[in-house]
């Protein structure tokens, strides 16, 4: 089953325990934009991208799904 990037976006919230409200606000966007994103509605731009993988400390490749780590 492939993984989507709302799904590892979700996952990862969720290990650190944050509401999509606080990671909204740790990452300067909205909570209605982490729930799209987390609901496949919509993606992330270049630049939001770059900041989720910062925040996890975890690769672009990762959240698309391209690895497993």
């Amino acid at each position: 089953m492939e993984i989507l990037f709302g799904e590892r976006l979700r996952l990862l919230r969720q290990e650190k325990r944050l509401s999509q409200t606080q990671l909204a606000a740790e990452l300067n966007t909205t909570q209605r934009k982490i729930s799209y994103w987390e609901m496949g509605k919509t993606e992330p731009d270049l630049a939001s991208l770059m900041k989720i993988c910062e925040y996890f400390n975890v690769s672009a490749d990762f959240l698309l799904g391209a690895k497993d780590y």
